[in-house]
């Protein structure tokens, strides 16, 4: 851990950060901005109106950074707060912060880096398009770099969907796509409304609740109960459960008396990404597509945690073998950087010409770098790589849910995986009458398959506990969840199998830390 934990200093790390901070603040240009660079930061007018440059103050250093974002930002902030890293170099799997530690980054900036940090492929492209001179927002204007993007994703995109594809550029925040796809369904169908899943990460945003076309007797959101084996909502799991979810989809969808009209689409997770890392069942998931072809509801897979290679498969709902009216995908689409975009069916209807448009239809950077990740993970078939790589993973992280009882169930799919932490003294969920295994499709199994185990409490506290523990072995680790329970693990797909023993190494180490604190009654030094 030494080897990894050690780098280049934190004076040599300053040196770089003031370097890095005085071109930022000389980039203003003027003289205010030059004696800035320079350390003074007051500037005050003397007596005659000449300008008094007696007056420096202490440069910001990289350690107050976090402190000063505290009194600048909303305290929504989400990871700066359980990460207190201030990250000044990073490359691949490694993040080095401002004072000189190394970090495993197994967040992969919530799956948004498939490469991992500046991989050599992406940083060529982007270097490619600044030294070329092309402009960097072409609004929605054709031009060479958006359309090698738009080839090479349709080189990957499902066949179904790929051979009546059109695409439609958004703002680039996947929060954003989901509401166009939204809009999309509502004109396509003249309908209002949408089913979504409980634990669903998207789907109930302000513009979906709000939609002011929609009658006001029309239901906004329907969340249905989305299949799992381990808190399986109808307390049996496996493929039982997973058909009674589906039944209950289809009584709503057909019953008068549900409250709930048709609706104008369905937004599913192949995978559920922030409600747990929780994979859906394959017929299931083969259930919803029946269900809504033959009700004519759109259905709007979200990709955008899934996609590229991520589960497994180029896009996780390949695993089953459906093919969607609607793809949203944004993340790692852009390479790491913001981008997001709308696949849909071609007889699905749109805007017509002339309605006001986005004003980041697709920024350059971003769509360079894209292009540049689909290749690469399409040519080096690295979705193979995370089938293969997270069944191992997962096999090794049961191992530790044997080993120690607060890790109550492990399950994912490919390099996206979840390690559920529970109270192992908590009484177990009345009614549940144990699971006779994963559902079809799912490598979400029981820990101990067929066991009758009733799942305990979720246990945040410790969860969190064991994220700290992570970090301070140089460790970086999402937490999931409606509880916040889940250690969520998205490593880049380059992860090689040296760092992944490195990874489950620091994990375990961190677990059995928080553990035996729990056992004294005490918290781990933060």
């Amino acid at each position: 851990m030494g080897g990894l934990l050690s780098g280049c200093g934190s004076s040599v790390a300053r040196a770089q950060w003031e370097v890095l901070e005085a071109v930022a603040e000389s980039t203003y240009g003027g003289r205010a901005s030059e004696e800035a660079a320079a350390g003074c930061t007051q500037v005050k007018s003397a007596p005659g109106g000449a300008v008094d440059h007696t007056a420096p103050a202490p440069r910001s250093t990289p350690e107050g950074a976090p402190r000063r974002q505290g009194a600048r930002e909303p305290a929504a902030r989400t990871y700066a707060r359980a990460l207190p890293i201030v990250p000044v170099r990073a490359r691949g799997l490694t993040i080095e912060g401002a004072d000189g530690r190394r970090y495993l980054d197994c967040l992969s900036g919530a799956g948004t880096l498939a490469l991992g940090h500046n991989h050599p492929v992406v940083l060529e492209a982007i270097r490619k398009v600044l030294d070329s001179g092309a402009p960097l927002n072409a609004l929605d204007l054709a031009t060479p770099v958006r359309d090698a993007f738009l080839d090479e994703l349709f080189r990957t995109l499902p066949p179904g969907l790929a051979s009546r594809a059109r695409v439609r550029f958004c703002g680039p925040a996947g929060s954003e796509a989901v509401e166009t796809a939204w809009a999309l369904a509502r004109t396509a169908t003249g309908r209002s409304g949408l089913l979504t899943f409980t634990g669903a990460g998207r789907g109930g945003t302000a513009g979906v609740l709000d939609d002011p076309s929609a009658n006001t007797h029309d239901a906004r959101v329907a969340r249905l109960p989305y299949p799992q084996d381990y808190r399986c909502p109808f307390g049996v799991g496996g493929d039982h459960g997973a058909d009674l979810a589906a039944r209950w989809t289809e009584s709503l969808l057909d019953d008068p008396g549900s409250g709930v009209p048709l609706p104008a689409g369905m937004l599913v997770e192949p995978v559920q990404g922030e409600g747990g890392v929780i994979p859906a069942p394959d017929s299931w998931l083969r259930r919803m597509r029946q269900l809504t072809a033959h009700r004519s509801v759109p259905l709007i897979a979200d990709e955008i945690q899934t996609g590229v290679g991520r589960t497994g498969a180029f896009w996780a709902v390949e695993h089953s073998g459906v093919t969607p009216d609607v793809m949203v995908l944004s993340n790692a689409i852009g390479g790491s950087l913001p981008l997001a975009v709308v696949v849909y069916r071609d007889d699905l209807v749109t805007r017509e010409p002339g309605t006001p448009a986005d004003a980041f239809p697709g920024n350059q950077l971003a769509m360079a770098a894209g292009t540049a990740t689909l290749a690469h993970v399409r040519e080096n078939a690295l979705a193979d790589r995370a089938a293969t790589l997270g069944a191992r993973l997962m096999s090794q992280l049961r191992q530790l849910a044997s080993d120690f009882g607060c890790v109550g169930d492990v399950r994912g799919r490919g390099l996206m995986i979840g390690v559920e932490l529970v109270d192992p003294d908590g009484e177990g969920e009345p009614g549940f009458t144990g699971s006779p295994g994963a559902a079809e499709g799912g490598v979400a199994a029981s820990v101990v398959p067929g066991s009758g185990r009733r799942p305990r409490p979720a246990a945040p506290e410790l969860a969190a506990a064991v994220q700290r523990e992570c970090l301070r072995r140089g460790l970086i680790v999402g937490l999931a969840g409606p509880h916040a329970s889940v250690m969520q693990l998205l490593p880049p797909l380059t992860i090689t199998d040296e760092q992944a023993a490195a990874v489950l190494d620091r994990l375990a180490d961190a677990v059995r830390a928080a553990a035996r604190c729990r056992g004294r009654g005490t918290t781990a030094a933060p």
